[in-house]
Formats: C-alpha cells, sequence, structure tokens
C-alpha cells in the first residue's frame, strides 16, 4: 500500500511500481493486520518534522520502520523511539544510505581486516550543489496551493540563529561513515556553521526571494575516544556531481580513500594505500557486497537503496542479530549533529555524550 496526502500523486506511483492499494490516511494504512513494514519517506515541509510523528504512531501499531533522515532532531527522541522498538521486538532502519554502498561496506570490511591497522584520522565529504542556484525553492515540493506547512524556519538573520539543515539531511551519513571507520565514538567536537545565500525562493508558488537563514555549508572537527581524529564538510552550494560522499581513513598500516561520486559512467570507487606503496591504487569491489542482481556499473539508487532494502529484508527474514543502521545508530549521528549546532551557537569546544 502506498499513503500520501495527494491521493492522485499516489495513484500513479502505485501503477509506476505495481503497488496494489493507495491510502490518503497513514492511520487507516497502520490499522491494517496485514502490513509488517513502513517505510517514512514524507517531507511534511523542509524541516520533516513528521518523521517523528510517523515513526512512534508505526511503532506503538507494532510495525517494523524504515525511516528517512532523521527521525527526530532531538537524539533522545530517537533513543526513546529505539527503545520503543526494542520493547516490542521491532527492528527499525534509518536511510543512512551510503553505509550501504558496496564500497563503503567493502571499506568497512577492510577496516575490520586490519588494512589501516590503528585509526589515527578521518575526513569526511559531502558535496551537494542542489541549493546553488537562489532561485530553486528552499522546498522542492510542488505546491499547487499555500498552507501553513509550507513555511521554513530560517526568518532571524542573526549567526546565532542559524538553523540546520545541510548538516542535518548531508552531514549525516558521512559522520555515520566516519563512526564506523573509526571505530570510536567521539568524545569533543567543535564547528560552524554558514548561511552562504542569505535570499533564496521558499516554494515554487514564490516569486520572489526571502531571508532563509540556513546552514549552506558546515565544517567541524572532533576528538575520539580511541585518539583518531575526525573531520567532516558537508554543503548544499559545493559543486559536483551528487551524491558527493567521499570518505579518507588513514591508519598506522595503510589508508582507504573511498568515493561515492558519480563520474564518468561510475558512481563509487575505492583505493587503498600501503606505507611500503603510498601511491593509491584502485581496489575492485568483489561481488559479495553488491545487491542481487546488481554489479558494477549500475546507476547509483540502484545500488545504494538496493543494497539498504535488501539488508532490511536479510534482517527481518532472519529475526535474529545484527539490526544495523537502526534508530540506536541513528540517535549516535544525530547527537554529533546536535553537539555541532550547540558548538556553532555558543562558539566552543562540546563534550560527549551530551547528557554527561
Amino acid at each position: 500500500m502506498l499513503c500520501d496526502l495527494d491521493r492522485d500523486l499516489a495513484a500513479a506511483r502505485a501503477q509506476q511500481f505495481g503497488i496494489p492499494e493507495v491510502e490518503t490516511d497513514y492511520q487507516r494504512l497502520l490499522s491494517r493486520n496485514d502490513i509488517d513494514v513502513v517505510d517514512i519517506v514524507t517531507r511534511g515541509n523542509d524541516r520533516g518534522e513528521n518523521h517523528q510523528e510517523l515513526t512512534f504512531a508505526a511503532l506503538e501499531a507494532g510495525k517494523h520502520v524504515l525511516c528517512e533522515k532523521p527521525v527526530c532532531h532531538d537524539y533522545r527522541d530517537i533513543r526513546r523511539a529505539h527503545e520503543v522498538a526494542a520493547s516490542k521486538n521491532l527492528k527499525t532502519k534509518v536511510g543512512l544510505t551510503f553505509r550501504y554502498a558496496p564500497a563503503v561496506m567493502y571499506m568497512q570490511a577492510l577496516i575490520a581486516e586490519g588494512f589501516i591497522g590503528e585509526p589515527y584520522i578521518f575526513n569526511g565529504f559531502e558535496q551537494n550543489y542542489q541549493w546553488i542556484d537562489p532561485d530553486t525553492p528552499m522546498d522542492k515540493r510542488p505546491h499547487k496551493e499555500r498552507s501553513e506547512d509550507t513555511e521554513i524556519k530560517g526568518h532571524d538573520p542573526r549567526p546565532e540563529a542559524i538553523q540546520v539543515l545541510s548538516l542535518e539531511g548531508y552531514g549525516a551519513p558521512i559522520i555515520d561513515i566516519g563512526l564506523m571507520s573509526v571505530g570510536s565514538r567521539l568524545e569533543r567536537v567543535v564547528g560552524t556553521l554558514k548561511n552562504m545565500l542569505p535570499y533564496r525562493r521558499r516554494t515554487n508558488l514564490d516569486t520572489e526571494r526571502e531571508r532563509i537563514n540556513v546552514d549552506d555549508a558546515d565544517i567541524f572537527i572532533g576528538g575520539c575516544a580511541n585518539g583518531a581524529l575526525l573531520s567532516v564538510q558537508s554543503a548544499y552550494v559545493t559543486v559536483g556531481n551528487y551524491p558527493g560522499i567521499e570518505a579518507r581513513i588513514y591508519g598506522s598500516k595503510g589508508a582507504l580513500v573511498c568515493r561515492l561520486v558519480e563520474e564518468f559512467r561510475e558512481c563509487e570507487t575505492l583505493h587503498g594505500a600501503k606505507p611500503d606503496a603510498v601511491e593509491f591504487v584502485p581496489m575492485p569491489i568483489p561481488d559479495r557486497f553488491f545487491p542481487p542482481g546488481v554489479g558494477p556499473g549500475e546507476p547509483w539508487p540502484s545500488l545504494f537503496y538496493g543494497n539498504l532494502v535488501h539488508n532490511f529484508m536479510q534482517e527481518l527474514q532472519d529475526g535474529v542479530g545484527v539490526n544495523q543502521g537502526n534508530f540506536a545508530q541513528s540517535a549516535c549521528v544525530q547527537e554529533v549533529i546536535n553537539a555541532v549546532a550547540l558548538s556553532h551557537r555558543q562558539r566552543r569546544w562540546v563534550d560527549l555524550p551530551l547528557e554527561a
């Protein structure tokens, strides 16, 4: 079943993908006993506030949940959702899509095998140019009429009042990969958020630009509990092809550079180097890391989303065992995001965990 407030859109998408039923009321969907898994991909507004409402409703209804990021804007609420899921023996997964890229999965396998040795430094980059044009609507939904829920926060122009968007939307996947790569939690962070394009169109219905104070770009560095250093940069306004992930991990025995950037008909590459062979050389990705029926040369949605969904279905079918990329992991990522935002607003290093 496909559920959307716009029945016409729901019906068109249902026909496109062979979905037998459509619904406009999520509560009627959740009341169905023959639905086991809910995939929350809504955009109630550009802040995604309704992810939290729908997530808790789905969990209370006894559904396994796959949710796009952010599940909630406060890491404590995501932990609470994780606790609800655990209490009901439900599995969860978050759209931290790029951890499921075959190149990233192979990278993590190599790290686990000792390829890099002791991790020293992780550098993560998420470039995205989707909003470099100020006439691109900040809210990309094709609105048919004006309503109150189209409003995007960000009217306060003060630097400390900047609204977190890029860090949460595009920083989250690379933070996730960084935490996996160093194999440690962060103990402290310091960062800054920057609004590069102060005036934008708010929606497709607006003809004039207005003040929207969101983080078009951000950078932070952090120190890990195991002594490693971690840095992350994400942006809405960096030129280069999407998805634009680059992850670099350097250690005592080697280094790996993974790029998830669709260029020259390839959407992912992995290179490695060793102290006695410092030139980075291509590292072919073994077949076992690709989703069924998919191989090198496929577009990134087939690879990354395909692996994410296939992984979740495997976890649900097995019934027990590992549940990677779940709400607990998302809470760890969101806590870092919350800490970086606090660091920017208070212009200081922030210690983790935040509740310590």
